[in-house]
């Protein structure tokens, strides 16, 4: 079960901008992400890898946690809005619902639940 400084450790590092430091020091090395129903994403180095992809095709990617972490056990939720500003300065909002499980203060699986058509997918 993962303590509140640990989640809120976790949530600074998003909102400061530190994605793949996130990932690196707070995921299992075989965590995993699921992104809707899609089929997950398994591996911290694979995880890294995604991020760094995300982060090269945007401008800027801002975080910002809206309410509080809500921790229960093993799992963590949290509702988050990410805007995503490409090379041509267009920003994209999502809105989303993290759940996580956590092996003791290390993530092993994450869940995000959001509409794709805020991406205008």
């Amino acid at each position: 079960m993962p303590s509140r400084d640990i989640v809120e450790a976790f949530a600074k590092r998003l909102e400061e901008g530190d994605f793949i430091g996130a990932i690196e020091q707070f995921y299992t090395p075989d965590a995993a992400t699921y992104e809707n129903n899609a089929a997950p994403t398994v591996g911290r180095d694979k995880l890294v890898a995604k991020e760094r992809g995300v982060l090269a095709a945007s401008k800027e990617v801002k975080a910002v946690r809206i309410g509080p972490s809500l921790i229960e056990g093993d799992h963590v939720a949290a509702r988050w809005k990410f805007s995503f500003t490409n090379a041509e300065g267009v920003t994209r909002t999502l809105d989303e619902i993290a759940w996580q499980t956590w092996q003791g203060d290390k993530l092993i699986e994450e869940r995000f639940y959001y509409d794709p058509k805020q991406l205008g997918r």
